[in-house]
C-alpha cells in the first residue's frame, strides 16, 4: 500500500468491508459508505426486493438516478448564470461603447 493510502473499515448492511483509499479521502469514503448503507437498508426494509445482489443493484440505480438528476439541475443553474453573465456583459459593453 502506498504511503498516501490507508485502509478504512466500513459497514454496509451489517457487514464489514476493508477499503483502501487516499488518506485525504477517508471522510468522503466514510460518508459515502454510510449513505449507501442507508439506501440499501431502506430498500431491504421495504420488503419489495429480496437478495443482497438485487438490493445492491437497486441502490446503485437509485443513487445513479439521484446523481443524474442533480447534474441536470446543476447544468440548468449554470445555463441561467451564463445567461445572466452574458446579459451583464452586453450591458457593460453598451455602456463602454457610449463612453467612447
Amino acid at each position: 500500500m502506498e504511503e498516501n493510502s490507508t485502509t478504512v473499515t466500513v459497514n454496509i448492511l451489517d457487514k464489514e468491508y476493508q477499503v483502501s483509499c487516499p488518506k485525504d479521502e477517508v471522510d468522503s469514503l466514510t460518508k459515502s459508505a454510510a449513505y449507501l448503507d442507508e439506501k440499501m437498508k431502506a430498500i431491504r426494509d421495504s420488503g419489495n426486493v429480496l437478495g443482497l445482489d438485487r438490493i445492491a443493484v437497486m441502490s446503485a440505480l437509485n443513487i445513479a438516478n439521484e446523481l443524474m438528476r442533480d447534474q441536470k439541475k446543476i447544468g440548468q443553474t449554470e445555463d441561467i448564470y451564463n445567461q445572466k453573465i452574458s446579459a451583464l456583459t452586453n450591458k457593460i459593453d453598451a455602456a463602454i461603447s457610449k463612453i467612447k
